[in-house]
């Protein structure tokens, strides 16, 4: 999977600048607006921006954390209800294999949650219940999730509708014609380059060229593309498509995302901490990385998309945007939503790089969020391993109950 571009890219252009959010009553670690841009420190944020890839371990596990000490950004807000998430039977798997996963993979925290009770929940690394985790990619599952909510409530009117609609200044250029759907799927057609190693590659370029006045800085690059293909015919992982998602939301909902984020998703289903959110070169939310949100938390967006979002989005928009719209060449099974990938067995979930995994199981009603530090952005052993342990999870979740009271 191609998450490393969205640091290098998406990461780098939100340095650029930041606007003030509004100070709340956050976790022992603050939640704060981010870090103020200023041109004496610019070059800096930059320079830290393009080494996050090449981060020790060290910095890794103490940046993670933290991410609102870095970057500039804004808060979602929770609200005063949150959805409970008690505790259920301990879910019946050694101690120590969990130890060795958490131990080998980097990983920060682990929970598994099935039928709305915390089966098994770990910390480690420093993190807490209490504290944050940056997101990477698993962003773009909240991003589409707040178009289902803009559907819902009559600021989209349908992901059939033409992208220019909502970005004016796509218009006349290769997006004209492609659908929001084809957005959220990345099948728009339009010709993209996100090879991280070669310094000419859109992915590298996105945020190199001049922004005229006004206009998004994802736009003005994005509309100098060229087409390559009938827009819904071919799937290409795209960067700044889900950047541009952000953008159409923005503009149709007209506030931050971080604030919609908040009303739509954050105080109605429940979330229990404030969240964090990175901003780029012009002040709006980078639609495809960058929340930091506490564990549980992430387990409920999970749940909220296996129980199905009443009241939260359009009806049966979680049934479409967690199936199989386009084929991303992994073997049967494997496909990609409305920025959710698709397994087998009928699982969903989102990724980042880094170790960040939220997997659903509707089968078995169970929910496992990761937050990690691996060592590197991408690793195939890393991540053949975790979905082995995520399947060992699953079953796990599925098997009949036996009491043991040693363990209960």
């Amino acid at each position: 999977m191609r998450w490393t571009g969205l640091i290098a890219a998406a990461l780098l252009a939100g340095t650029a600048t930041a606007q003030s959010a509004p100070q709340t009553n956050a976790p022992p670690a603050p939640v704060n607006a981010g870090v103020a841009i200023t041109d004496q420190n610019r070059a800096h944020l930059q320079q830290i921006g393009a080494e996050i890839l090449f981060w020790s371990q060290a910095q890794r596990d103490e940046n993670f954390p933290h991410m609102e000490k870095l970057f500039p950004g804004h808060v979602v807000s929770a609200g005063r209800k949150v959805l409970a998430l008690p505790p259920g039977p301990p879910l019946p798997i050694p101690a120590t294999e969990v130890d060795a996963f958490m131990r080998d993979q980097n990983v920060a925290g682990l929970i598994v949650v099935q039928a709305g009770t915390v089966r098994l929940e770990r910390y480690a690394r420093g993190l807490t219940r209490e504290g944050r985790w940056t997101s990477f990619s698993v962003a773009k599952s909240f991003t589409s999730t707040l178009v289902g909510a803009a559907i819902r409530d009559g600021f989209i009117k349908s992901v059939e509708e033409p992208v220019t609609k909502y970005i004016p200044d796509l218009a006349g250029s290769a997006y004209d014609g492609v659908t929001i759907a084809q957005l959220l799927t990345m099948t728009s057609g339009v010709k993209w380059n996100e090879d991280y190693t070669d310094p000419k590659s859109d992915v590298a370029r996105m945020f190199s060229i001049p922004v005229p006045p006004g206009m998004d800085a994802t736009v003005a690059y994005m509309r100098t593309l060229p087409r390559e293909a009938a827009p819904g015919s071919k799937w290409v992982y795209k960067t700044g498509e889900t950047n541009l998602i952000g953008v159409l939301v923005g503009n149709a909902v007209k506030m931050p995302l971080a604030t919609y984020l908040s009303e739509r998703v954050w105080k109605r289903y429940g979330m229990e901490r404030d969240a964090f959110w990175m901003t780029d070169a012009t002040g709006r939310e980078v639609g495809g990385c960058c929340l930091s949100v506490s564990l549980r938390d992430y387990a409920r967006m999970g749940q909220l998309a296996m129980e199905g979002g009443a009241g939260i989005v359009a009806p049966g928009w979680f049934a479409e945007a967690t199936r199989a719209h386009a084929d991303t060449g992994r073997g049967p099974g494997f496909g990609y939503g409305y920025q959710w990938w698709t397994y087998p067995k009928g699982r969903f979930g989102g990724v980042g790089i880094f170790g960040q995994s939220i997997t659903v199981d509707p089968a078995s009603k169970t929910v496992i969020a990761i937050v990690s530090a691996w060592p590197k952005a991408t690793d195939d052993r890393f991540s053949q391993a975790r979905l082995a342990f995520v399947d060992r999870l699953f079953a796990t979740a599925k098997a009949p109950l036996t009491r043991h009271p040693q363990r209960w």
